[in-house]
């Protein structure tokens, strides 16, 4: 299902507002303190990330009806996002995308995707355990690794411990 004009141009003035609170949002969480991880690696081309998108919204758009519905709606005739699965436990749904060819593995709408999947994986680097998906090129290097590194080396621990410890805690380039 390729984009048409209208869709693209929709498309255009969401990313343009994405991008604005995106931007403002993290610039927020700089000030405030917070350092996102860097980001290393490169992509695999394993579509992992096109095969089933998860959104997580906030409270309120998960539990009231009307704010549900044109979310949901909004991300189907849009998008072309289809509704697969409902997490309620992290306020956040899964979908199909209708762009994403299965066999060929790619967008038939990639010059005009929406700004999540432009975004991905950066928006992962502000957690503090980044779950990049399986296959995925991409890998998180924690903003403090060199600093860390040097005081588990000071430890003396076993070469093996302290691999398992660089990888588990985002230490590795």
């Amino acid at each position: 299902m390729r984009d048409g004009p209208v869709r693209i141009a929709l498309k255009f003035v969401a990313r343009v507002f994405f991008t604005i609170d995106l931007r403002s949002t993290r610039v927020i969480r700089r000030m405030r303190g917070e350092k996102p991880h860097r980001l290393t690696g490169v992509c695999q081309l394993c579509a992992a990330c096109c095969e089933r998108p998860m959104i997580q919204t906030t409270i309120w758009t998960y539990r009231f009806r009307t704010l549900r519905v044109l979310f949901l709606a909004w991300h189907r005739h849009v998008n072309g996002f289809e509704l697969v699965e409902e997490h309620p436990r992290l306020n956040a749904f899964s979908f199909r995308c209708t762009h994403f060819d299965m066999k060929t593995r790619r967008c038939d709408s990639y010059g005009s995707r929406p700004g999540m999947c432009r975004d991905y994986p950066r928006a992962l680097l502000w957690e503090s355990d980044p779950p990049f998906l399986k296959g995925c090129g991409y890998r998180a290097v924690s903003p403090n690794a060199e600093k860390v590194v040097r005081l588990l080396e000071k430890e003396n621990l076993p070469p093996e411990k302290l691999e398992e410890l660089k990888g588990k805690l985002h230490l590795r380039e």
